[in-house]
């Protein structure tokens, strides 16, 4: 199954659920005003468009994710990789590391990473 879609003030919104998950959702409604400025009512509009998505759900007025955070991210990178770099991995990586500074441990830290992937691991 796809991930569905997440917008970016709806991706501010599940950094707020998935930090607090599950919650209810007048509570959330609270979080929502004192950290993204949000109305009472936004806030319910995003829960029920995200339910609608199967992004999350909400049963008796307790709000939990059903993607998580990874999950929603990876969805990102793939379709920015897709849509920006023709799907090419190491053109992505080109142009990421044309403009930002690798430090020693973050280029150790992707090896690792690629070693694992070639021993058959995912993490």
């Amino acid at each position: 199954m796809d991930t569905p879609k997440v917008f970016e003030s709806e991706y501010r919104f599940c950094l707020i659920l998935w930090e607090h998950e599950p919650i209810k959702s007048s509570e959330l409604v609270n979080l929502c005003k004192e950290q993204l400025g949000w109305k009472p009512t936004t806030t319910y509009t995003v829960i029920k468009r995200l339910s609608e998505r199967g992004v999350l759900k909400n049963e008796n007025t307790i709000v939990t994710s059903l993607v998580t955070k990874d999950e929603v991210q990876a969805s990102e990178i793939e379709e920015l990789v897709e849509k920006k770099f023709d799907g090419s991995l190491p053109a992505f990586i080109a142009a990421f590391t044309k403009h930002q500074k690798i430090s020693d441990e973050e280029i150790d830290e992707v090896q690792r990473m690629i070693d694992r992937f070639r021993k058959g691991g995912t993490k």
